[in-house]
């Protein structure tokens, strides 16, 4: 406790704390939707499509990779939507497309035009994640907070669509609702929200961050309001907790983070069973 209280005397560590909070809660609000609309492998795709993204910015030697970033991974995110609608390809298929296509023609290109002399771990960091998170400067700070209350308020506005999206939107449709606007607003949010957690968990992992909390809160509760709270609550929970213990233990963040969660979800599948047998 002690080495805690003295590591949090450190700006990059409080930095590094309120950056993996927001990304944890982010993700949390959209993972159950994903998980329920079984398109789970979207965060997936798009920590690909990003990858290859910061690579395109490395080789142009962007000072600040954000900004073309983020803004290559929205644009896949729409074309991954419209593209997952045609018949012809369905939405897993597109998703591989995607996923490979990114992350081939990423490496590809740092191998081809990257100067740096440790291009191994260099993409090693990119894709598990790396001690990025505990180098974040105040502006990228800000930048952060500025996307998560854009993707918490955006959710809360749009609770009930993306609920009726979520659960029948055959019948969301049928009443109304512009389903495809929705479900547009739902990839542009995972898109905002697979850059930010780059640099927490690496792209590979960034899956891990979405599934397992709302997994983890659908063997405590059923109805969609707890499982997304509970969902959210753990992801916090289990992002501090792993922050912290990286910290203090010299562990890759990422990894570490992700582990954590899987214990949770260990910890909730048999708090489950037990409340369902009694």
């Amino acid at each position: 406790m002690n080495t805690l209280i003295e590591y949090l005397q450190f700006p990059f560590v409080r930095y590094a704390l309120i950056v993996g909070v927001l990304i944890a809660l982010c993700s949390s609000l959209l993972g159950v939707t994903l998980v329920l609309k079984r398109f789970s492998f979207i965060g997936d795709g798009l920590s690909h499509v990003a990858f290859g993204a910061m690579a395109i910015a490395s080789v142009l030697n962007l000072t600040n990779e954000m900004p073309l970033i983020l803004a290559l991974t929205v644009l896949c995110a729409v074309l991954l939507l419209r593209t997952g609608q045609n018949t012809k390809i369905k939405g897993d298929a597109a998703i591989a497309m995607l996923s490979v296509g990114a992350l081939a023609i990423g490496y590809l290109l740092m191998n081809l035009f990257s100067t740096s002399t440790n291009l191994s771990g260099d993409v090693c960091s990119t894709l598990f994640g790396s001690t990025s998170i505990l180098t974040l400067t105040l502006t990228e700070v800000w930048l952060c907070i500025a996307l998560s209350v854009i993707v918490v308020a955006a959710f809360i506005i749009f609770y009930n669509k993306i609920f009726a999206v979520t659960f029948d939107e055959s019948f969301a449709i049928a009443s109304g609702t512009k389903a495809g606007v929705y479900n547009l607003l739902i990839a542009i949010i995972i898109a905002v929200i697979i850059v930010l957690a780059m640099n927490l968990v690496g792209s590979l992992l960034i899956s891990a961050l979405v599934i397992f909390p709302a997994l983890s809160a659908m063997r405590l509760f059923k109805s969609f309001f707890q499982v997304t709270v509970c969902s959210a609550l753990l992801s916090v929970f289990c992002a501090l907790l792993g922050i912290i213990i990286s910290i203090l233990a010299g562990t890759p963040t990422g990894s570490t983070i992700v582990a954590v969660d899987i214990a949770a979800f260990g910890i909730a599948f048999v708090l489950g069973k037990a409340l369902r047998r009694s």
